[in-house]
């Protein structure tokens, strides 16, 4: 490689110890919104090209592994923009929603994050594992573990960030849940 190719490319920014916190605070505020049903708050950091999916996960042998979950051109339990997680926070306010009310108490644990780098100009990738605790009239307790991968990115909401892109992937491929009226 030449000395000129090689100024030509330009470095990816490093994730340090500083920013790696501030992307941790951000998950973890993020998490703290919607535990205490601040939806109108935590829908301000979403980003208006927001994409927020969870794809069905399949239970395939060791050599089908590629498709241990669904793909683009098939169905999600969720694929939601912007505009449609306004609708469903509208249906939540109105009280009517029946998955809701009365509503679910629950807690969004977040552990495992890593930050990269990501192609965009001040946005970065973040995995992260989570436990979503919900607890729901006397006797309706769900446990909903899996991981996240977000694409993040700095902005003027309240928290200085905003979530351009999540996809959500659940461990279990059956889902005892009654719904999947919460936000992950």
């Amino acid at each position: 490689m030449s000395k000129q190719t090689r100024k030509s490319i330009p470095a990816l920014p490093v994730i340090t110890p500083q920013l790696q916190w501030e992307l941790e605070q951000f998950l973890y505020a993020e998490a703290a919104l919607l535990d205490e049903r601040r939806y109108r708050d935590w829908y301000a950091h979403l980003a208006e090209d927001l994409r927020y999916r969870m794809p069905l996960t399949f239970n395939r042998l060791a050599r089908e592994r590629d498709h241990e979950y669904s793909r683009d051109n098939e169905s999600f339990l969720f694929d939601d923009t912007k505009a449609t997680i306004n609708l469903r926070i509208k249906r939540l306010e109105t009280g009517q929603a029946w998955a809701e009310e009365p509503p679910s108490r629950t807690r969004h644990m977040i552990s495992n994050v890593r930050a990269a780098p990501s192609d965009m100009a001040d946005a970065y990738v973040t995995h992260s594992y989570f436990h979503l605790y919900r607890s729901r009239l006397e006797r309706q307790v769900d446990h909903l573990v899996g991981a996240r991968t977000d694409l993040i990115r700095r902005s003027t909401t309240p928290l200085g960030w905003e979530i351009v892109k999540r996809d959500i992937i659940l461990d279990q491929a059956t889902i005892h849940s009654n719904n999947l009226s919460m936000f992950f």
